[in-house]
C-alpha cells in the first residue's frame, strides 16, 4: 500500500509550523445525521502514561514527554505534556510556542487559543508568523463562541507577516458575524496571489447573496465557477436555490467532465436532476470555515501540510460538520505518521455524507498500513457494499484483497470495474495494472503480461508500470533488452526509488553484466536498506564478482529482515552451498504487443 509512517515526521511538522508561517501567496501557481464530535475536546493521557504525578513532574520531564509523544505520533498526549510544561515555565517562550503549535495540530483549538494569548508579540518591523497564527487562532475561537466583535477586532489589529492571507480571507466573514455587512461585502485589497483572489471572490459572492444583491452575487459566482469543484458547487447551489435546476445540472456536467467521479459533484447533480431541495445558503460560520479550507487544501497539495493542517483545525472549530476538511485532516495526519489521529478524523464523516465513501477508503488503507488487515478488509467490504458503483472504493477493496494474497477475489473485482469503464484511457490504466499484478502474483503470467502491457500503452511514462513489467521480464529471463530499456526509463522518472534501482540492477544481473549489477544494487540497498529482496539480490551479485564474504554478509542480513518463507529457504541454502555456476542469459524472445513494465508494491 506504500504509506510508511516515520516517527520523525510528526516532530518535523511541528518544527516547520514554528519555523515559518506559510502564506497562501506561496501557492500562486497552484491554483444530516448524528453530529460529529469536535476535535477540540481537551483530554489528558491515561494516568499510567505519566512516570510521576502531574503536580511534581519537572518542566524538563514534561517537555521530554511531549517530544517523545510527538515522535510516537501521539498528538493529544504531546499537546497535554507540552501545555503542562508551559504552565510550569511561563517565561520560556520556546516551550510556549511548542505547546501552542502541538495543541493546534492535535485539534485542541481552545487550548491552543489559551496558549496563544501569552505568546510574545513581535517587535516593531519584526515579522513573527507564530504570533500571527496565534492571533488567527484566538479570533477563530471568538467567532466560534459568538464573540464576533472581539474576533473581528483581533483580525483588524493583526500584524502583517506569515498567515496574513488567511486573515485577509477570514476578515469579511468576521465583519458579517459582527454585524458590519457593508465591510463584509467590500472588495478585498489587491493581491497578486491568484488563490487569495479566487477564494476571496467566492466569499464575496456568498456574502453578496446574503445581502440580497442577487445580480452582483451571480456575476461573482459565475466568474469563479470554472476554477474547480468547490467554485462550481457554490454557483450550482445558488442556481438551485433559485429554481434553475437545469442550468445547475449543465454546470455540474461540465465540471464532471474535468473531475469525473467526484462524489460531491455526482451527489449535487443527482439532487438537482431529481429536483430535490436545494442546498441551504451557507451560514456565516460555514462560510468562514470554507474561507480557511480552500487555502488549506492548496497548502497541503504544495507539501506545506503543517500550515494546511492548522487551517483545517481552525475551520473545523468553526464548523465541525465540514466533512471534506475531516478527510483532509485524516490524510495529513496519516502522512505525518499519526495513524490514530487520522482514524479519529475519518470517523467524524457520517454515512449520509457524500464524503463517506472516501473517508472509509482512507480508513481501510490506514488500518492495513497499521497491521490490522482483518478490520481493514471488513471496512473496505462494507464501503463497497454501500457504494457498489464507486470506482475508487472498489479499487481500494481490490488492492487490499491483493495485499492479503486473495488474488482471485481481487481479479474478480477488477474484472467488473474494467468492464464498467470500457477501457477508457483516462481512468482504466491503473485497473489493468492492478489486475496484471494480481494475475502475476497468482502465477497466471500470460494474462498478467497482457494487462501490464495494456496499462503501459495507456500510460507509457508511469514508473510503476515500467518497473513492474521490466522486473517481471528480468526475473523470468525474458525480453531482457526490452526490460533494460523499460527500467532505464523508470529510473530516469523515479531516480530515488530503491525498488526501481533494484530492478535495473537485477536486469543487468540476468544479462550477465555483474559489475554493473553490483553498482546498481548497492545504490538500491542504500535507498531501501530494510528490503530483504534488495539485499538478497546484492548478495547474489557480490558472489558473481568474487566478493564472497560480502555476499554471505548480505544473505545473513536478509534473514534479519523478516523474509517470506521462500526467501528464507533460498538464502539458507545459499549460505551453505553458495551459488552454482553462472547460467547463460536466456535468449531474448519478442513479447507479444511490443515493449511495455514492477513496482514492488502496486
Amino acid at each position: 500500500m506504500g504509506m510508511h509512517s516515520l516517527v520523525s515526521k510528526r516532530t518535523a511538522l511541528i518544527a516547520r509550523l514554528l519555523a515559518a508561517g506559510a502564506s497562501v501567496a506561496a501557492l500562486a501557481a497552484c491554483a444530516t445525521s448524528t453530529a460529529p464530535q469536535p476535535a477540540a475536546a481537551l483530554r489528558a493521557p491515561d494516568a499510567s502514561v505519566l512516570d510521576e504525578p502531574h503536580d511534581t513532574a519537572s518542566v524538563y520531564g514534561l517537555y521530554l514527554a511531549g517530544e517523545a509523544a510527538l515522535d510516537d505520533g501521539e498528538s493529544h498526549d504531546a499537546a497535554f505534556y507540552l501545555s503542562r510544561a508551559s504552565a510550569k515555565s511561563p517565561d520560556a517562550d520556546f516551550i510556549k510556542e511548542r505547546a501552542f503549535a502541538a495543541a493546534l495540530v492535535a485539534g485542541e483549538v481552545d487550548r491552543a487559543a489559551n496558549l496563544a494569548g501569552s505568546l510574545r508579540p513581535p517587535q516593531p518591523k519584526e515579522e513573527d508568523s507564530i504570533y500571527t497564527l496565534g492571533v488567527l487562532t484566538r479570533a477563530t475561537v471568538d467567532l466560534a463562541q459568538a464573540h464576533a466583535k472581539e474576533g473581528y477586532a483581533l483580525l483588524l489589529a493583526a500584524p502583517k507577516g506569515g498567515h496574513s492571507d488567511a486573515i485577509l480571507l477570514l476578515k469579511p466573514w468576521a465583519a458579517a458575524m459582527a454585524g458590519d455587512l457593508k465591510a463584509a461585502i467590500a472588495p478585498l485589497p489587491e493581491t497578486r496571489d491568484r488563490g487569495v483572489r479566487a477564494f476571496g471572490a467566492l466569499g464575496q459572492a456568498i456574502l453578496l447573496e446574503h445581502a440580497g444583491r442577487e445580480a452582483q452575487a451571480e456575476t461573482a459566482y459565475k466568474d469563479q465557477a470554472g476554477k474547480g469543484v468547490l467554485f462550481a458547487l457554490a454557483y450550482g447551489g445558488f442556481l438551485e436555490r433559485r429554481g434553475r435546476q437545469v442550468e445547475a445540472v449543465a454546470l455540474y456536467d461540465k465540471t464532471l467532465a474535468k473531475d469525473p467521479g467526484d462524489p460531491i459533484l455526482v451527489a449535487a447533480k443527482s439532487r438537482a436532476a431529481a429536483n430535490r431541495p436545494a442546498p441551504p445558503q451557507p451560514s456565516f460560520r460555514t462560510g468562514a470555515a470554507q474561507a480557511l479550507v480552500g487555502p488549506a487544501a492548496l497548502l497541503i497539495e504544495a507539501k506545506q501540510g503543517d500550515a494546511g493542517l492548522a487551517y483545517l483545525r481552525l475551520a473545523l472549530r468553526l464548523d465541525p460538520h465540514m466533512d471534506e476538511a475531516w478527510v483532509l485532516v485524516g490524510e495529513t495526519m496519516d502522512g505525518a505518521g499519526d495513524p490514530a489521529a487520522a482514524r479519529d478524523a475519518y470517523a467524524q464523516v457520517q454515512p449520509s455524507s457524500p464524503e463517506y465513501a472516501t473517508a472509509q477508503d482512507r480508513l481501510a488503507v490506514n488500518l492495513q498500513n497499521s497491521g490490522d488487515k482483518v478490520r481493514a478488509l471488513d471496512v473496505a467490504r462494507a464501503a463497497a457494499a454501500k457504494a457498489p458503483d464507486d470506482p475508487q472504493t472498489l479499487v481500494v477493496l481490490a488492492d487490499l484483497l491483493r495485499d492479503d494474497d486473495r488474488y482471485a477475489e481481487a481479479v474478480d473485482v477488477l474484472d467488473k470495474l474494467i468492464a464498467k469503464t470500457g477501457g477508457d484511457a483516462a481512468t482504466s490504466w491503473r485497473l489493468y495494472y492492478l489486475r496484471g499484478a494480481a494475475l502475476e502474483q497468482s502465477g497466471k503470467w500470460p494474462q498478467a503480461q497482457g494487462d501490464l502491457q495494456q496499462a503501459l500503452k495507456l500510460k507509457p511514462d508511469d514508473p510503476e508500470i515500467l518497473n513492474y513489467l521490466g522486473f517481471a521480464w528480468a526475473d523470468r529471463g525474458e525480453n531482457l533488452n526490452q526490460a533494460l530499456t523499460l527500467l532505464q526509463k523508470a529510473t530516469l522518472l523515479d531516480p530515488q526509488n530503491g525498488a526501481v534501482i533494484d530492478s535495473l540492477g537485477w536486469v543487468h544481473y540476468r544479462l550477465g553484466d555483474y559489475r554493473q549489477a553490483v553498482h546498481e544494487l548497492e545504490l538500491a540497498a542504500a535507498l531501501d536498506a530494510a528490503d530483504p529482496e534488495v539485499n538478497d539480490h546484492l548478495g547474489d551479485a557480490y558472489w558473481r564478482v568474487g566478493r564472497r564474504l560480502e555476499a554471505k554478509y548480505q544473505w545473513r542480513r536478509v534473514l534479519s529482515l523478516s523474509p517470506n518463507p521462500a526467501q528464507r529457504t533460498s538464502v539458507e541454502a545459499k549460505l551453505v552451498d553458495g551459488l552454482q555456476a553462472a547460467p547463460a542469459p536466456v535468449a531474448n524472445t519478442p513479447a507479444p504487443g511490443g515493449p511495455a513494465a514492477r513496482t514492488s508494491q502496486p
